[in-house]
């Protein structure tokens, strides 16, 4: 039985045609990858860290960094090259790049798609290093082939989705957790990205691609002031 049949519309990976449409997102707004990648932001400003999907880059997260730097946010970019999927020594990789950048004190981890996965389980390895967690589009809950890439996952990974080398916890970190989604998402299921009410400390839905939460300036500018709302409450 297909993935698709019984579940709800939230529940259903996007149709496979919508991945040409996130695709061309990425390459027309390619020129937004362009400048240095090191930290952005005040030097005393409150430090983020920012890390890209699957098969991506601390280029495709530049547009997202350079607006939290302007939010007032120290950010770093993660500085562990392409994303090719989770492996054994992923966290104690974050964590060696966190320390470099950031030697002490909580910092708060954006993880876009893959990368919230990871923000979510560095979380839960060093939660006295994450001030929160801000998932964007990630698919931290439900099914693990409720989304249309996963075959292109456990080829370019070399391990099934269900067998990964890094655990995967659907209950929430110990830290806070924002979970920002979209109905739009041409990627992940929404279901997948927002999570149930156990599963995160609150769940934010947005309109814009999977793409948009990066690299849509519109995308960006939400995502930057539903992170502000979240920390203040």
């Amino acid at each position: 039985m297909a993935i698709s049949e019984g579940l709800d519309l939230d529940e259903r990976p996007p149709p496979g045609w919508k991945r040409a449409l996130e695709a061309a997102a990425v390459f027309s707004r390619i020129h937004r990858g362009f400048g240095h990648l090191g930290p952005r932001g005040p030097e005393d400003g409150a430090p983020a860290m920012v890390i890209p999907g699957f098969i991506a880059t601390d280029r495709t997260t530049m547009e997202l960094r350079r607006a939290l730097a302007e939010a007032g946010w120290r950010v770093h970019p993660w500085g562990l090259g392409l994303n090719r999927g989770a492996s054994a020594d992923i966290l104690d990789r974050i964590d060696g790049q966190l320390s470099k950048a950031v030697p002490e004190g909580p910092v708060l981890m954006v993880g876009w798609s893959l990368g919230g996965l990871f923000a979510r389980e560095y979380a839960r390895a060093r939660p006295e290093r994450v001030r929160a967690v801000v998932t964007l589009g990630s698919p931290f809950s439900g099914d693990v082939r409720a989304n249309n890439v996963w075959r292109l996952y456990e080829w370019v990974a070399g391990h099934k989705v269900d067998d990964p080398p890094l655990p995967r916890i659907t209950e929430k970190p110990p830290v806070p957790h924002l979970a920002i989604w979209s109905r739009r998402d041409g990627i992940v299921a929404p279901r997948s990205a927002r999570g149930l009410p156990h599963e995160c400390d609150a769940a934010c839905e947005v309109d814009c691609s999977h793409m948009g939460f990066g690299v849509s300036r519109k995308g960006v500018r939400t995502v930057v002031r539903e992170i502000d709302n979240f920390l203040k409450k």
